[in-house]
């Protein structure tokens, strides 16, 4: 039997341990409401990524299209991004697959295909995990940006107050200093 066959027969087992780990890297109450709350709207974190996990172990055991990983993959680390999880910290879950997968697999006898494939799949796994590092990356740059136009938006404000800044006339966008 092939290693793909394997884990697709404990496909749901083992995507429902991973967002157990998921959501274990929340605070307790957190991660206590993400487990039991199944409710879409009163839980959408909850919701989206125990969907997003279905998905992205679909994409591992399937063609490991890019795009479909990046959107599935993309609202579990933004929120860890915006609740500034560190970067290893927020793609930790991804790694802990393959001990997850190992345990699933554990009682069964490997031949040496199955070993190579094992390790094929690890290589999958680390390549999602790059695109997260990559997705959190964007997520923290955007917030980073986010935050100093923000300082520099109320730094101008404050000088316009002042009478230290005023608009050039003609509808220009520049300032200058009085």
């Amino acid at each position: 039997m092939k290693l793909e066959e394997l884990l697709e027969q404990k496909k749901k087992v083992i995507v429902d341990k991973w967002f157990d780990i998921v959501v274990d890297t929340y605070p307790t109450d957190t991660s206590r409401f993400l487990k039991s709350q199944k409710n879409p709207f009163s839980n959408p974190v909850g919701n989206t990524t125990q969907k997003s996990l279905a998905v992205l172990m679909d994409e591992l055991l399937g063609k490991m299209d890019t795009d479909t990983i990046n959107s599935f993959l993309d609202p579990i680390i933004r929120i860890r991004a915006i609740q500034d999880f560190t970067p290893s910290r927020a793609v930790s879950f991804l790694f802990s697959l393959k001990e997850i997968i190992r345990d699933q697999l554990k009682d069964k006898d490997f031949n040496e295909t199955i070993l190579i494939a094992l390790t094929q799949f690890d290589r999958k796994i680390d390549l999602i995990a790059m695109a997260g590092f990559d997705i959190y990356m964007k997520c923290r740059e955007k917030i980073y940006d986010i935050k100093a136009n923000e300082e520099k938006n109320r730094t101008f404000k404050a000088f316009e107050r002042a009478g230290l800044i005023k608009e050039l006339p003609d509808n220009k966008t520049e300032s200058q200093l009085v």
